[in-house]
């Protein structure tokens, strides 16, 4: 199965106040020693939040006052809120397990049913776990954030909850049968990154803050303890200990189908991107020789597999990068080195491996062939590997939505931009059928997809897709709204466009989707060609896409607006400060923006594989070109920027967004700030959150865009 491997982060200390006009630096930027507005980097300080709270209703003032702006909300809330809507689901040997929230249970329900009544349109639900009734009766803002299971019953299991929306949770074990937590159980109440396994039914592997020297400098934890029931936590023996240095750290259990425990890895994440991986042997942990961007990646028929994300020379071959190897896994245990290693699979010209989920029997491999998606079965037979193509629609974003390590059963996902995503399930003896549909959410008659390709600064070709009405004249008038990730090797792919569908596209608006570097499009090299010293690739990219857009004459930017979040949000940042003439809105959500500072803000220190370290003059050299926070600059127009971001983000900081808003408001210039005080980095706990602020976010749009 593929190993969870166990990774914290944790709140930044707090940082120091500054209250003074900044004075600026000889070349016209403020740099960070005099930046007055480090004040609003305290997350809860009552100055911060007052500041917020005036924002907030400023906004909500110019933006809820608007008279589409109940209607809209009201159309986000239905599409969230709908009763119909795909309940997508864990298999476990107990049933079907869901974790849903409506318009009666804002904060959820986990709940459970059978495959038969699954298949009916009104399955029968028994609920396990009533979040919003834990809430109330304890006082408390709980948002639920999984669990994690004890293999093979999945009985016991420890439930993360987190106060107000945070990554920090606390952890307390649950009895799944008897829907209860278990009297004197395991009980982690100090908040914290990080997370457990089951070694068995009476011990842990925790992977916390214990205090002082457990963290990370990223503020992740870096050791792990064995904990034994009964006992208290602070006497767990430590078995691993990272580096401070290291982004994080820890180890983990390789365990099979069957939950038989075939030994204990342990990782030192030394950047974001690159880790090293040990075995326990003998007592001893040995140090495994293999790639900093190759990582084990799963475990079936008695096959240890790895991928790789760089080409990785070994025992006189090379795999190319993102292959997936494999080892016999007694030949593994006996000789971690020297295990002879096989090629399971290589990608072709643009295609690239998105994620993997196992079987009993089998493993399955999601694909991304020129954006479109595959899946893949594999199976080791007669001491080879053999693949077979899942049949499944053409044309669309595919993946595997839940699979069952105790049985062949498996879900895969189905969805593109204009076709409501569907649900398919196959016991393993058949092809897959439908077993759900979601609802239409929008009218998609008359609309159309098409792809085109913008020409890089440096002349690489970057792929696109346009979502607009059929026929829609080419005259540059057209509503559009762009946007993208690209960073962190993570792909942005066609998906149903439900709430955007229905409020933007329905309402004449053009939807562009950008596929720029540094996202995991198409593999690893995608990724690596664009980060660190040669990050500004991604912003060139997601600037040529928006001039591409306006020489088709899809529109101008008069009506051209952007929106991203996290990293997405430093792409815009990016993109409207070296760019403003080119839009006229831009929706800088939940982001990072002050990029000599990012390290010091949050949880950013994890973040310097992909950016660099601006405390390194030479890397500090990449970074300072682009930092959108520091280019804020008078004699500039800027496209009256949003941002919105979250108080209880521990994340990415709301410090980025705060400081971003106050730096546009000093230069006298236009723009909106919006912050909830709960959400944490999704942006939202329950739907009415998440529709309001889809509706303040559609109406600047309209406003903007299209009035």
């Amino acid at each position: 199965m593929p190993l969870k491997l166990v990774s914290a982060l944790a709140i930044a200390a707090a940082m120091t106040f500054a209250t003074n006009t900044p004075a600026i630096a000889q070349d016209g930027i403020p740099g960070p020693e005099e930046d007055s507005y480090i004040w609003l980097e305290e997350a809860r300080s009552d100055r911060a939040l007052d500041w917020v709270r005036a924002e907030n209703e400023r906004t909500t003032e110019l933006l809820a006052g608007d008279p589409r702006f109940d209607t809209v909300k009201a159309e986000a809330l239905a599409i969230y809120d709908s009763e119909d809507r795909i309940p997508y689901v864990s298999i476990r040997p107990d049933g079907l397990y869901n974790f849903w929230q409506d318009k009666q249970n804002p904060r959820g329900l986990v709940r459970r049913t059978t495959l038969e009544s699954y298949r009916t349109d009104n399955p029968q639900w028994e609920t396990v776990l009533d979040v919003d009734a834990l809430a109330k009766a304890e006082g408390r803002e709980w948002v639920y954030k999984g669990y994690d299971c004890l293999p093979p019953e999945e009985r016991l299991c420890m439930i993360a909850l987190s106060d107000g929306g945070e990554d920090a949770t606390v952890l307390r074990e649950f009895n799944m049968s008897t829907k209860s937590f278990v009297d004197g159980g395991f009980v982690l109440d100090q908040k914290s990154q990080g997370g457990i396994q089951w070694l068995d039914k009476d011990t842990l592997l925790v992977s916390r803050d214990f205090g002082e020297g457990t963290l990370t400098e990223s503020q992740y934890p870096r050791t792990t303890r064995v904990w034994k029931r009964g006992t208290p936590i602070d006497q767990a023996e430590e078995i691993w200990r990272g580096e401070e240095a290291d982004v994080w750290s820890g180890a983990t259990l390789l365990r099979d189908h069957t939950g038989t425990v075939h030994g204990t890895y342990a990782f030192r994440a030394t950047s974001f991107h690159e880790t090293e991986y040990f075995w326990q042997k003998d007592g001893e942990w040995l140090r495994l020789d293999m790639p900093l961007k190759a990582a084990p990646y799963g475990l079936i028929d008695g096959q240890l597999l790895f991928s790789t994300d760089v080409d990785w020379e070994t025992q006189g071959q090379t795999f190319p990068a993102d292959a997936l190897i494999s080892v016999d896994l007694e030949e593994f245990k006996a000789n971690p080195n020297g295990a002879t290693k096989a090629l399971v699979w290589a990608p072709e010209a643009k295609q690239t491996k998105q994620g993997a989920a196992n079987t009993a029997e089998s493993l399955y491999v999601s694909l991304l062939d020129n954006v479109r998606g595959r899946v893949l079965k594999f199976d080791y037979v007669d001491g080879k590997w053999v693949s077979t193509e899942i049949a499944l629609p053409d044309n669309s974003t595919l993946g595997v939505a839940a699979a069952s390590d105790g049985s062949d059963e498996i879900m895969y996902s189905v969805t593109d931009f204009l076709t409501p995503s569907t649900l398919y399930y196959s016991d393993g003896s058949g092809a897959p059928e439908v077993i759900k549909t979601s609802p239409s959410n929008f009218d998609a008659t008359g609309m159309e997809v098409e792809q085109f390709e913008a020409t890089s600064a440096d002349g690489t070709k970057i792929p696109y897709f346009l979502v607009k009405p059929e026929g829609m004249v080419m005259d540059g008038t057209n509503p559009t709204l762009l946007t993208g990730y690209g960073g962190f090797q993570v792909p942005r792919l066609p998906s149903y466009l439900g709430s955007i569908g229905k409020i933007w596209v329905e309402r004449g608006g053009a939807y562009i989707l950008g596929n720029m570097r540094g996202g995991g499009e198409f593999g690893p090299n995608w990724h690596q060609s664009a980060i660190r010293e040669n990050k500004q690739r991604t912003w060139d990219d997601f600037i040529a896409i928006a001039e591409d857009a306006i020489a088709r004459g899809i529109t101008s930017p008069e009506h051209l607006g952007i929106q991203g979040g996290s990293q997405g949000g430093l792409l815009v940042g990016t993109a409207f400060t070296q760019r403003p003439e080119l839009f006229n809105a831009a929706i800088v959500q939940i982001p990072l923006f002050d990029m000599l500072r990012y390290h010091e803000i949050g949880r950013g220190a994890s973040w310097i594989g992909e950016y660099g370290d601006p405390r390194i003059p030479e890397q500090r050299a990449w970074i300072e070109p682009y930092s959108p926070y520091q280019k804020l600059l008078e004699g500039k127009d800027y496209p009256a920027p949003f941002f919105w971001a979250s108080t209880a983000d521990d994340r990415t900081h709301p410090a980025h967004a705060r400081k971003g808003a106050a730096r546009v408001k000093e230069l006298g210039q236009d723009y909106y700030y919006f912050e909830d005080t709960t959400g944490g980095h999704s942006g939202g706990v329950d739907n009415e959150q998440r529709a309001r602020l889809q509706a303040l976010q559609m109406i600047y749009l309209l406003q903007r865009l299209a009035d």
